[in-house]
C-alpha cells in the first residue's frame, strides 16, 4: 500500500477485524477451489494508484468486477483488452455527453487514478461469479476508514457517490468542507432513472478549478 495510504490507515492494522479479514483473504486466495478477484497484487490498487496527499476526486464502487479477468483494482475500470462492462460504457457515454471528450479506446481508468481519482470499492475482493461475497467480512469497516480520514482530514475534496449503496456510505461527509455528488448508478438497470445528465464530471472539474486545483482530464 502506498506510504501516505499505509500511515493515515495504520491504526486499523492491527485491530482484531482487520487481523481476521487478512486471514481470511489469504486463505480464500490460497484455496484451489474458490478463485477471488482481483489478482492479489492488485488488492490495494486504489491506494497505490492514487496516493493519499494527492487524492482530489473520490468514486465510490460497490466490489469489484466478479467475471473473470475483469477486475484490476480500482473501481470501475478493467485493463486494455478487456471488454468494457456496461456500468463503465455508460460511464464514457455520460463523461462524453457532458465534457466533450472522446469515447475512450480502453477501460483501464489508472489515467484518472494517476491525476488524483481515488477509485474506491467499498470490498476489495469478491468470488468469481458471486456479487457482494466479500462484503461482509471487513472491508467496509477498512474503506469506510478511507473516506473517513479524507472527511476530516483534508478539504476541498470531490466524494461522487453513484446509486443507493455508495450515497448510504457517504452520508457522513461534510457538506460544508467537500462536493457531494449523487445520482444514480450508472448500470443499465439505473442509468436513465438520473446518472445521464447528471454532468458529475464537469462538476467535479468546475469545483476543483474553483478551489485552485488542476481539473481532471476525464
Amino acid at each position: 500500500m502506498e506510504q501516505g495510504w499505509r500511515e493515515a490507515l495504520s491504526a486499523e492494522f492491527d485491530k482484531p477485524y482487520f487481523r481476521e479479514l487478512a486471514e481470511r483473504v489469504r486463505s480464500e486466495y490460497a484455496d484451489p477451489a474458490v478463485r477471488v478477484y482481483p489478482p492479489a497484487s492488485r488488492i490495494f490498487a486504489a491506494f497505490d494508484s492514487c496516493p493519499y496527499d494527492r487524492t482530489e476526486v473520490v468514486i465510490v464502487g460497490q466490489d469489484p468486477y466478479h467475471g473473470p479477468g475483469q477486475a484490476n483494482g480500482l473501481s470501475f475500470s478493467v485493463n486494455p483488452g478487456i471488454a468494457m462492462p456496461p456500468s463503465l460504457v455508460n460511464i464514457f457515454k455520460e463523461v462524453q455527453a457532458d465534457t466533450g471528450a472522446p469515447f475512450p479506446a480502453d477501460g483501464d481508468l489508472t489515467r484518472w487514478a494517476r491525476q488524483g481519482v481515488l477509485l474506491l470499492n467499498s470490498s476489495l475482493t469478491v468470488r468469481e461469479h458471486q456479487p457482494r461475497s466479500h462484503s461482509d467480512i471487513g472491508w467496509e469497516r477498512l474503506t469506510g476508514e478511507a473516506v473517513r480520514i479524507l472527511n476530516h482530514e483534508r478539504e476541498n475534496i470531490v466524494f461522487i457517490l453513484w446509486g443507493s449503496d455508495a450515497i448510504r456510505r457517504g452520508a457522513a461527509i461534510d457538506r460544508s468542507r467537500h462536493l457531494v455528488l449523487s445520482s444514480a448508478h450508472p448500470s443499465p438497470l439505473s442509468a436513465y432513472r438520473g446518472f445521464f445528465g447528471n454532468h458529475h464530471f464537469s462538476k467535479a472539474n468546475e469545483y476543483l478549478a474553483a478551489h485552485g486545483k488542476t481539473p481532471i482530464v476525464w
